[in-house]
């Protein structure tokens, strides 16, 4: 893997330390593939993660957002009444837990199952004050003189 030296963005910055840590730990971090997921782009500032849940039910899911961070969590209720034996078990069932780091402004409107598939909008919502506006500019006023009177 490719590391970075960041030293010079350090020498010319000022309140990059967030973005700085996060590269430093994305170096050094490395994904869990399960369970599999999507993150698509719905348009300029939505997005939706779609993460593969098969077995799982609703209330064995956790979503949760703490600051800039999206914890998405599994953990399957054990099942003591089981019908039979399994001679092979390919769907797995067991506990997970999936960290996403949001961007400053994104919020999370909701989340909902469908078909084995967990879908989690989200949204960026960038305050008033953040956004760019266009200031108009006024012609100028030529300056008025003030005529002096002349000295008798």
């Amino acid at each position: 893997m490719t590391m970075f030296d960041l030293t010079p963005l350090y020498r010319s910055t000022v309140g990059f330390d967030r973005l700085a840590r996060m590269l430093d730990e994305a170096s050094t971090f490395e994904a869990p593939s399960y369970p599999p997921y999507n993150i698509e782009r719905l348009s300029e500032d939505e997005y939706r993660i779609t993460m593969a849940v098969a077995g799982f039910a609703p209330e064995d899911i956790n979503v949760e957002v703490k600051g800039n961070a999206l914890t998405v969590s599994g953990k399957k209720a054990e099942k003591t009444d089981q019908k039979g034996e399994f001679l092979h078990q390919g769907i797995a069932s067991r506990a997970f837990e999936r960290r996403f780091q949001l961007a400053d402004h994104v919020q999370v409107n909701g989340a909902g199952m469908e078909n084995g598939l967990l879908h989690i909008s989200l949204k960026r919502e960038v305050p008033e004050a953040l956004k760019p506006r266009t200031i108009p500019v006024n012609g100028v006023q030529a300056q008025k003189t003030i005529e002096a009177r002349k000295a008798a």
